[in-house]
């Protein structure tokens, strides 16, 4: 039986900024007194170059703003980013929106009934028939089990699926009474939006889904959460998270390789997300890769940031453009729980 595989891939992005940009014209009157010298320190050593904002707090701040206005506004933001991720997938697997049998979305900057999922599905054209997922608050890592989701589908069904991670963190910028919290300074520092759609067949082509595996370490679930508040969502976000990832990552990885008959030395491909800095130097470390291993993935923090969901997919796009893609990939992303996902991927025919 052949396996389910990533057959098209589209990514779409709200306008850019650079991070000195965003410092100077915003986040240096953000920060007063002794916090603002440690958080041009923490902007400055972010590894983030530029970033993507659908509200940008260049033109709009909405650090005042109820979580209400800013769940409207998400509304408002995630249709014409989803439909320009989701056309540009379908194009790439030369596909219909009408063929799906299944679209999921994954997403948990934003709610609201009926989602983005219905409106999607509706205006892109899909079946009435078509089924529809919404994977929400799971974060970074949510990619991965969206996307064995809808592999599962494709295998059960023989149907294409398609999912679609959208993230629009810009509408979570806190407010002034945050301001000195170390945490939020890291999390304004780092975050982006953005939206990826991959279109998944029965297609011999493309990149096959040969496993989606994960850890969860319930013991450190504190470590990263991501809270509804009133004005909001708000994040916290450990210190301690690349120690525990240090913990987890290589015995992870080993497992799922020798289940198929593979090791480290056999991967010529890794889509890690770039949480910060630190999460890219503890896997790299850790696996023991060379600097060149984890270049994608440093070239999506600098260029987009932490995109939230979307990102480990943006390190995918990227592979998949070297001059000669990968034949063997790991995919990792890490979030809430604490929570570490994999997902391994063979081949490298799937268009650029």
């Amino acid at each position: 039986m052949t396996a389910p595989a990533i057959t098209g891939l589209g990514v779409a992005l709200p306008p850019s900024t650079a991070q000195d940009e965003l410092w100077d014209g915003y986040f240096s009157r953000h920060y007063d007194g002794s916090r603002r010298g440690l958080a041009r320190r923490i902007f400055a050593n972010s590894g983030v170059t530029t970033r993507h904002a659908a509200v940008s707090p260049l033109i709009e701040d909405v650090s005042e703003w109820s979580t209400e206005r800013r769940m409207r506004r998400y509304q408002t933001e995630i249709m014409p980013l989803g439909k320009a991720a989701i056309s540009r997938a379908l194009a790439d697997a030369g596909l219909a929106a009408g063929d799906l049998g299944l679209f999921a979305v994954c997403s948990c900057t934003g709610y609201a009934t009926p989602g983005a999922d219905i409106l999607l599905a509706r205006d892109m054209g899909m079946s009435p028939s078509v089924q529809r997922l919404v994977v929400g608050h799971m974060g970074c890592y949510a990619a991965l089990p969206g996307l064995g989701a809808v592999s599962d589908f494709v295998a059960a069904r023989g149907r294409p699926a398609l999912l679609l991670c959208a993230e629009l963190t810009s509408l979570h910028l806190q407010p002034p009474g945050s301001r000195t919290d170390v945490q939020q300074i890291v999390s304004h520092a780092l975050f982006s939006d953005a939206a990826v759609a991959v279109v998944v067949t029965d297609s011999p082509s493309g990149y096959a889904v040969r496993e989606v595996a994960a850890i969860t370490d319930t013991s450190t679930a504190d470590h990263m959460t991501w809270e509804i508040s009133d004005q909001g969502f708000r994040m916290g976000l450990s210190p301690r998270v690349p120690a525990v990832l240090a913990t987890h990552v290589r015995g992870l990885v080993e497992q799922v390789l020798a289940r198929h008959g593979r090791s480290i030395a056999d991967v010529d491909g890794w889509a890690v997300h770039p949480g910060g800095p630190k999460i890219l130097d503890v896997v790299q470390e850790q696996l023991e890769l060379p600097a060149a291993a984890l270049a994608e993935s440093r070239s999506v923090l600098a260029v987009h940031g932490n995109c939230s969901s979307p990102t480990v997919l943006l390190v995918l796009d990227e592979l998949r453009r070297r001059p000669v893609p990968p034949r063997l990939t790991v995919m990792l992303a890490f979030g809430p729980g604490l929570t570490l996902y994999i997902t391994l991927l063979e081949g490298s025919t799937l268009g650029a």
